[in-house]
């Protein structure tokens, strides 16, 4: 039993889903993309930074560059971007549960367009998986949910999906921390002129504002993209993606402790089958072992 890849995992999981609680504290006294904006800003260059003082190069190959541009765009700007806007209006809990349906997402979107084989486990779990969203937003639907807001963390998630099926299979060779410091420069670009756009500067400074955007730009911001791009490298993608069974868990729970957030019984049945199924997609993705003959 590898017990650090354990610990990365259980570490990252808990790290991103995190994140929901601190954005949402954060879209309370700031605007969102321009925080954002600033924060992927920071974290760029804390990360680039660190990165060259390992010796790390910025000098990377062709899949490299795309790997920063794609996800630069998709998860940075287009999936946190989205996230963070459309929590002004849905709590934190349930933007955690519709974003970790993302490796439900991949799993049927490489079925559908790039005809990838699903094992009936597999099958099972998206069945699964949409199953348990319909029970938490027919819950949260009776409540007065935004739907404006629900349909942004939607095509958040997608985004993500996609920018993961587009990348997936590169190589970081030994450049982790500058390829993540590098995504979130183009973050940043592309948000910052977003909000020029759309946003005005009305800031709100609290010691709340100040505290959760420093933990969102070094923790869930640098540290677990960092995390999670070591334990790709130590255990696999599809090993690795198995943890993402545990972000509905944890981005309930820390909303819950936190944000005082209530869940009702509709919301935790739906939680434990989402994250089912999040776990069936990705265990069916293992290959199978081996035959071996045994002398008789």
């Amino acid at each position: 039993m590898d017990i650090r890849a354990i610990f990365m995992g259980l570490a990252f999981a808990l790290m991103w889903s995190s994140a929901f609680t601190s954005a949402r504290m954060i879209v309370a006294d700031a605007p969102p993309l321009t925080a954002l904006s600033l924060r992927f800003l920071i974290s760029g260059l804390i990360g680039v930074g660190i990165a060259g003082a390992m010796g790390q190069s910025w000098r990377l190959s062709r899949g490299q560059w795309r790997s920063v541009a794609v996800f630069g765009l998709c998860q940075n700007a287009l999936y946190l971007g989205l996230n963070f806007v459309a929590m002004q209006w849905v709590e934190a809990s349930l933007a955690a549960i519709i974003a970790s349906t993302m490796p439900l997402l991949v799993a049927l979107l490489g079925w559908l367009f790039f005809g990838e084989k699903v094992r009936p486990l597999g099958i099972a779990g998206l069945v699964a998986g949409v199953a348990g969203v319909a029970i938490i937003m027919g819950s949260r639907l009776t409540g007065g949910v935004s739907l404006p807001g629900i349909a942004l963390c939607g095509a958040g998630a997608l985004a993500l999906a996609v920018a993961t099926l587009t990348v997936r299979g590169t190589s970081s060779k030994g450049n982790v921390l500058m390829i993540v410091g590098l995504q979130m420069f183009v973050g940043a670009g592309v948000l910052a002129v977003a909000a020029a756009l759309t946003e005005s500067w009305q800031v709100n400074w609290t010691p709340r504002l100040g505290l959760a955007f420093a933990y969102t730009t070094l923790v869930p911001g640098l540290i677990a993209t960092w995390v999670w791009f070591r334990l790709v490298d130590r255990i696999g993608a599809v090993r690795a993606a198995t943890y993402h069974f545990l972000n509905p868990f944890f981005g309930v729970a820390v909303a819950a402790v936190l944000l005082g957030e209530t869940l009702g019984l509709a919301d935790i049945v739906g939680v434990v089958i989402v994250a089912a199924g999040i776990l069936a997609v990705q265990l069916s993705k293992r290959a199978p072992a081996p035959v071996v003959a045994v002398a008789r």
